[in-house]
């Protein structure tokens, strides 16, 4: 089992989905303990935690160099926090695997809308995260794009790749897979098929005369 730990400035605005406008002051845990969610998550029998680096409002958890909209920004620590690298540590220390969300819907960042410059926007920070925290056991993904405010590619198949380089072992959580993949429901419930469902594009079913 893996424990998902949706945490950031929607904790504290009460909303799941935020805006991207939230002041960065409003991301301010006062007792913030990651050896307690781990150390609980281990006791509970979780083999991993995967924490919202960054969810879709667009703030990092983590002082990304690419952005401000950060722990940078927040009182939190003084603005020398870094909640990723608190939880990895003390995912390590309780023994139990780390894994990351990198929302690629991003309400804050202006290049979000521009197919080209977000893309190498969120490669960058998909980089940061899987080359300074260790080993990372799962990656989530999400398609969300928030229909009707703007047009955006999303280039699953160069950050499956950078993924593949980076963190060979890591399992990919995104809509479409490659590893695992949301079944369509929020609630959780799906046909009992949908799990193993082929993708027919890419798959060729040969036929002879007598079939």
């Amino acid at each position: 089992m893996a424990l998902f730990l949706h945490f950031g400035p929607n904790t504290f605005t009460d909303s799941e989905w935020g805006s991207g406008l939230a002041d960065p002051a409003v991301f301010a845990p006062t007792a913030l303990d990651a050896r307690q969610w781990a150390r609980a998550a281990a006791a509970a029998g979780f083999s991993r935690v995967v924490l919202t680096a960054k969810h879709h409002d667009g703030f990092c958890l983590w002082p990304s160099a690419y952005t401000d909209y950060s722990v940078r920004s927040s009182p939190w620590r003084g603005g020398r926090g870094d909640v990723v690298a608190e939880l990895a540590s003390a995912a390590r220390e309780f023994g139990i695997g780390f894994g990351i969300y990198l929302s690629p819907w991003d309400r804050h960042d202006p290049s979000y809308g521009k197919t080209t410059d977000y893309n190498e926007y969120y490669l960058g920070q998909m980089r940061e995260l899987l080359t300074g925290f260790g080993d990372i056991q799962e990656v989530w993904l999400d398609g969300a794009k928030g229909e009707g405010e703007k047009d955006m590619d999303y280039l699953f198949g160069c950050w499956f790749a950078l993924i593949h380089q980076l963190q060979p072992n890591a399992v990919i959580f995104s809509d479409a897979g490659p590893d695992s993949r949301w079944i369509g429901d929020e609630n959780g419930v799906a046909s009992s098929t949908c799990w193993s469902l082929f993708n027919q594009s890419s798959v060729t079913i040969g036929h002879t005369d007598d079939q």
